[in-house]
């Protein structure tokens, strides 16, 4: 890698110190796709650069990167691996939501380890709840915990009567089972297993946070960044990474345009590859720059102690809920004129399009409704979305 290489790297992700690891991170892509789950040395390369402190408090440890930076390192590895941007950007994202709640749960996560670990799953269909005095007894199942082998907490979404729309609930995994369910077509190294609570367990208070208080950006922390809504960062967590991926698949189609052994046609002679390129090229870089240049609106509105507007979150939110959906514009663009070797199960080019097309498949990353909310508010309605 050249000298001016990494210090752009270093320039973009500011104290996440992403460069000396990125080799680590490319040789563990291979290794997470067979084995299902990122390798421990591609997790602990993520540690030692700090990405997983970005969104700590200062106080307990954290490096104070901006979701700009952070972003930008999740983009850069997921051009190495995306399954490990994937799991690298969920659980960091957590510390930000952890920040959000009691004081006494940051100190019992954070306070003797700061590189402490955290899964997800937010959906509460299988969820079952009971309130007691105190707080709540929670069982049931639920899927899609990306990283969770490598965590030690996991925080799973619930639904509680009498309580406002999405709780979320901090467990530690310790009375959790684990259920390797995750068999899939794509992304198979982000170990995205179930987690179940097979007898009720009893969450404090101090351990729920509510959807509503995220929508409302409630906290008491000190800095800006917290008034952030959870939602806005959280959605760009699963997005960031395809824009790395698809940019990694150029990158791969290029080095195959430029020297092609196998097609007559010579890649770089042909005008519809020429056209393909640019397309594909305008999408990669649009949907970095406009994700990036949001979240500079935001955060500039939070240093000046203003709210970000209702209508602009609408806008922003169904924005990032395109990305997914236009990079795999731009990977399909690619693997319609990806050549004859692009079947075969190891291609690398087939991955990258199976990583984001299964992408496309999380909720967050669902365009349609994110559009007609916007849309409507657009028009003078009011907002129907309290993940914006």
């Amino acid at each position: 890698m050249s000298t001016a290489l990494k210090a752009q790297i270093k320039a973009d992700t500011g104290p996440i110190d992403i460069d000396p690891y990125l080799d680590i991170l490319t040789r563990g892509g291979p290794i997470a796709r067979c084995d299902r789950m990122v390798p421990l040395g591609s997790v602990e390369a993520m540690r030692d650069s700090g990405l997983f402190r970005a969104f700590i408090p200062p106080k307990l440890g954290g490096i104070g990167a901006s979701p700009q930076q952070w972003l930008r390192t999740l983009i850069t590895i997921a051009e190495r691996d995306m399954s490990t941007a994937w799991i690298g950007g969920i659980i960091s994202v957590h510390a930000f939501q952890i920040a959000l709640m009691d004081h006494a749960t940051q100190q019992e996560v954070y306070g003797k380890n700061p590189d402490e670990r955290i899964s997800s799953s937010y959906n509460p269909v299988g969820a079952r709840t009971e309130e007691v005095e105190g707080g709540v007894m929670l069982q049931g199942r639920w899927g899609w915990s990306s990283g969770c082998d490598h965590c030690n907490w996991v925080l799973l979404g619930a639904i509680v009567n009498g309580r406002p729309m999405l709780q979320t609930m901090l467990v530690p995994l310790s009375a959790c089972e684990i259920e390797d369910t995750w068999h899939v077509m794509g992304l198979q190294g982000s170990g995205s297993k179930d987690v179940v609570i097979e007898k009720p367990v009893f969450i404090p208070n101090s351990h729920i946070h509510s959807q509503m208080d995220g929508y409302n950006s409630e906290n008491d922390q000190a800095e800006a960044i917290y008034s952030l809504p959870w939602a806005q960062i959280f959605a760009a967590t699963v997005a960031a990474p395809s824009i790395g991926a698809a940019r990694h698949g150029l990158k791969l189609f290029l080095e195959k345009a430029g020297g092609s052994s196998t097609d007559p046609t010579k890649l770089m002679g042909d005008p519809d590859i020429l056209r393909r390129v640019a397309e594909v090229k305008t999408l990669i870089d649009g949907a970095e720059q406009g994700l990036l240049a949001n979240f500079d609106a935001m955060t500039a509105r939070l240093d000046e102690g203003k709210k970000i507007p209702l209508i602009d979150r609408a806008r922003y939110r169904y924005e990032t809920g395109t990305i997914a959906t236009r990079m795999m514009q731009a990977i399909d663009l690619l693997f319609d004129v990806g050549g004859g070797r692009s079947v075969f199960l190891d291609a690398p080019l087939q991955n990258i399009w199976h990583d984001i097309h299964i992408t496309r498949a999380h909720v967050a990353n669902n365009p349609v409704p994110l559009a007609r909310n916007y849309g409507n508010m657009v028009l003078g309605g009011e907002n129907a979305d309290f993940f914006i």
